[in-house]
C-alpha cells in the first residue's frame, strides 16, 4: 500500500518536473500537535509516531526520526522502501542537506508551501538557487493521492469570558494596535494559532491537546480581520466578534488577502508564518520580521489569570496525589504496563470538574524506556512495570482555570545506590532553582545554573532544557521563556524574565539502557524586594503534589535542600489535605512528613 502511494506520488512529481517532494509533520500554522487532516506524512510513509520528516525523489524516500521512534519506525517502514534516518547520529544528514545534494542542477523541489514556514522555505530557495534550481510550492501533492483525506476541522468556537482570560480583548487590540505603531507598521500577519486565540479570547478544539482554533488574523491600525470557517462560529461568537470590530472572512482568503497587499508596512514572524504567504507578498510592501508582540504580551499572566492557574493546579495535584497513592498501593497486586497505567492516570484527569483535556500526550515510562526523555509508549514498545527502580509520567491537563503539567519519578520497588543518588540530585537542581533570587533583567540562562550546578559538580548532565513557557488555557510549551545553558536562537526561549510569567522547571538525569529521572514543577515569577540595587524577583510554585521520598539520599542534601523540600511537602499537605479522605488523606500525610 506504502509503495502504492509513493509510486502515485512520483507520477504526479514526473508530470511537474519535480526531482524531489518534501512532506513535514506540520499545519498550515507551525503548531506543536497537527490534526488528522495534516498527517500527510503518516499516509505517505505508514509511520505513526507524532514528529518526523519525509523526503521522496524520483528513486528513493528518506524519514528522519528521533531516539523516541526508532524501534517505532524500524517496525513500520518494513517492506515500504522508505529508509530511516536517525536524527543525531553520525553521518545523518539534516533533511535540508539531504534535499539539495538530491535535487540537481536546474531541478525542482516540491512541496505544500503553506505547511513549511518561510524561514525554512527561504533558506531552501537561497541554496538550491546556487543550482538554479526552483522550488514549487504551489500544490499539495499528498491531497491528490489521499481519497479518503479527514475533513479539515471546524469545531464550534466559544468564547473565553473575563473571568477566565482577566482582559478584554478589546484592551488585548488596543496594546497590540501600539506596539505596532512602535514598530512602523500599518498591517500585522498574525498566523500562529495560541496567539490568535489570546487576542480574541475565543478557543476551540482544532488541534488536539491545544484548544485553539484554525484561523488567521490581519490587524491594521482600524480594522482587523480573521480568517476562519464560517461554520465555527454561531451567531454568539458572530456578534462578539463583530461588537470587537473584527471582520470574518472564510479560512482560505488569507491568500488572496495577502496578495491584494500594496505598499504595506506588514509586520510578521516570518519564523512563524508559512512559505506560500511570504511569497505571496508583493514586493511594494516592506516586511517587518519581528517576534509577534502578542507573544510577550500573552506569557506575562495577569493577576486573574495567575489565582486561576493557582485553581487549576489543585485540582491538578489531588489527582497526582490520588494517582500516586493508587500506583503505590497497587504495584506487584495486579498487572500494570505502561499504557494501563497511563490510561488510569489519564481518565482520572478527564473526571476532574472543569477539564478539556490532556495538555500533551502523556509520558509513561518505566525502567530504562524513561532514559528517552521524550519517550511515548505504544504498542510496540510497551512493557510492564516491576516490583523494582522507578516508573516516570510525564503528564498535564487543560482546565478552564490554566493548563498544567508535572512530572513525577516514583520507585516502584527496590533501587540501586546509582538510582538514589541520580533521584536526590534531581530534587536537589529542582528545589535550587525553585528557590532563586534575582535582579530584574535576567533571563533563563543566566538562571539555569543554580540548576545545573549539583551535576555539572559531579560531571554530569541532562540534554534538554531546564524549563519551559507554559500557556493559560493553551499550548503547554509557549515561548519566549525557557531556561537553558546555552542559547538556542531558533526557539526564541530567552527573554528578560518578567513578574507574572510561567515557567517549568524540570531536570533531570538519564542514563541509557538503565534508567531515567525527571522532577517537574511549574512556578511563576513574583517582584521580590527593590533596593538600591534594583528590582529582584523570585519564583512561587503553581504545582503542587507529593514528591516520592522513597528515593531520596538524605545524606546527599544540604540542610538548605532539607528544609525547601519539608516546606515545600508542608504547603503540599495543606493545600491538598482537604479534597482527600480516609485512606488516601493518610497516604498523604505519611508521604509529606518532614524527612
Amino acid at each position: 500500500m506504502i509503495q502504492e502511494r509513493l509510486a502515485k506520488l512520483r507520477e504526479l512529481m514526473k508530470d511537474r518536473g519535480m526531482d524531489a517532494y518534501l512532506v513535514p509533520t506540520a499545519d498550515f500554522h507551525e503548531s506543536e500537535y497537527v490534526g488528522d487532516y495534516f498527517k500527510c506524512r503518516s499516509f505517505l510513509s505508514g509511520f505513526t509516531g507524532s514528529a518526523g520528516t519525509l523526503a521522496v525523489t524520483m528513486d528513493e524516500a528518506a524519514l528522519w526520526v528521533d531516539g523516541r521512534y526508532f524501534v517505532q519506525a524500524g517496525n513500520q517502514l518494513q517492506g515500504s522502501g522508505i529508509s530511516m534516518m536517525k536524527m543525531g547520529e553520525a553521518g545523518v544528514p539534516e533533511p535540508e542537506d539531504y534535499l539539495v545534494d538530491h535535487v540537481p542542477e536546474g531541478g525542482c523541489l516540491g512541496f505544500d508551501g503553506r505547511v513549511v514556514n518561510s524561514f525554512t522555505g527561504k533558506k531552501l530557495e537561497r541554496r538550491l538557487a546556487r543550482k538554479k534550481a526552483r522550488i514549487a510550492c504551489e500544490e499539495d501533492l499528498v491531497d491528490l493521492i489521499w481519497t479518503d483525506r479527514p475533513e479539515l476541522l471546524s469545531e464550534p468556537v466559544w468564547i473565553l469570558k473575563e473571568c477566565y482570560a482577566g482582559k478584554s480583548a478589546r484592551d488585548k487590540l488596543c496594546d497590540l494596535r501600539a506596539a505596532m505603531e512602535k514598530e512602523g507598521a500599518t498591517i500585522h500577519l498574525l498566523t500562529t494559532l495560541d496567539d490568535i486565540v489570546w487576542l480574541f479570547n475565543i478557543r476551540g478544539n482544532d488541534i488536539p491537546c491545544s484548544p485553539v482554533v484554525l484561523s488567521y488574523a490581519a490587524i491594521t491600525l482600524d480594522d482587523a480581520y480573521l480568517f476562519i470557517s464560517p461554520e465555527s462560529v454561531n451567531d454568539e461568537v458572530r456578534r462578539y466578534l463583530e461588537d470587537l470590530g473584527v471582520k470574518l472572512r472564510p479560512y482560505f482568503d488569507i491568500y488572496p488577502y495577502v496578495k491584494c497587499l500594496r505598499d504595506e508596512h506588514v509586520l510578521l514572524e516570518k519564523e512563524r508564518v508559512n512559505y506560500a504567504i511570504v511569497r505571496n507578498i508583493d514586493t511594494s510592501n516592506q516586511m517587518i520580521s519581528r517576534l509577534n508582540p502578542t507573544v510577550t504580551a500573552k506569557a506575562i499572566k495577569n493577576p486573574v489569570e495567575i489565582e486561576n492557574m493557582k485553581k487549576a493546579h489543585i485540582k491538578d495535584g489531588v489527582i497526582m496525589a490520588r494517582f500516586m497513592y493508587w500506583l503505590k498501593k497497587n504495584i506487584g497486586k495486579i498487572p500494570m504496563d505502561e499504557l494501563s497505567v497511563q490510561e488510569k492516570l489519564d481518565g482520572m484527569r478527564m473526571e476532574a470538574e472543569g477539564n478539556l483535556g490532556m495538555s500533551f500526550d502523556t509520558i509513561s515510562a518505566y525502567g530504562p524506556h524513561a532514559a528517552m526523555c521524550h519517550y511515548s509508549a505504544t504498542k510496540e514498545s510497551n512493557i510492564p512495570l516491576e516490583e523494582k527502580g522507578f516508573y516516570l509520567v510525564d503528564s498535564g491537563g487543560q482546565y478552564l482555570e490554566g493548563t498544567t503539567d508535572i512530572t513525577r519519578t516514583i520507585a516502584v520497588g527496590p533501587l540501586t545506590k546509582e538510582e538514589k543518588e541520580h533521584y536526590t540530585l534531581v530534587l536537589i537542581s529542582m528545589l535550587r532553582l525553585g528557590a532563586v533570587k534575582f535582579p530584574y533583567g535576567s533571563r533563563g540562562l543566566t538562571l539555569d545554573y543554580a540548576a545545573r550546578q549539583v551535576f555539572w559538580d559531579r560531571g554530569l548532565n541532562f540534554n534538554h532544557g531546564t524549563g519551559h513557557g507554559v500557556g493559560y488555557l493553551l499550548n503547554v510549551h509557549e515561548r519566549p521563556v525557557g531556561i537553558r545553558w546555552k542559547m538556542v536562537p531558533e526557539r526564541m526561549d530567552s527573554c528578560i524574565l518578567e513578574a507574572g510569567m510561567v515557567t517549568s522547571n524540570e531536570p533531570g538525569m538519564y542514563i541509557e539502557g538503565s534508567h531515567g529521572i525527571r522532577t517537574e514543577n511549574l512556578m511563576y515569577c513574583v517582584e521580590d524586594e527593590k533596593n538600591a540595587f534594583g528590582q529582584f524577583l523570585r519564583f512561587e510554585y503553581l504545582t503542587f503534589a507529593p514528591i516520592d521520598t522513597d528515593g531520596i539520599e538524605k545524606e546527599l542534601m544540604s540542610k538548605s535542600d532539607i528544609a525547601l523540600f519539608n516546606a515545600y511537602h508542608k504547603q503540599v499537605y495543606e493545600k491538598l489535605s482537604p479534597y482527600l479522605e480516609g485512606e488516601e488523606k493518610e497516604w498523604l500525610k505519611e508521604a509529606t512528613k518532614e524527612i
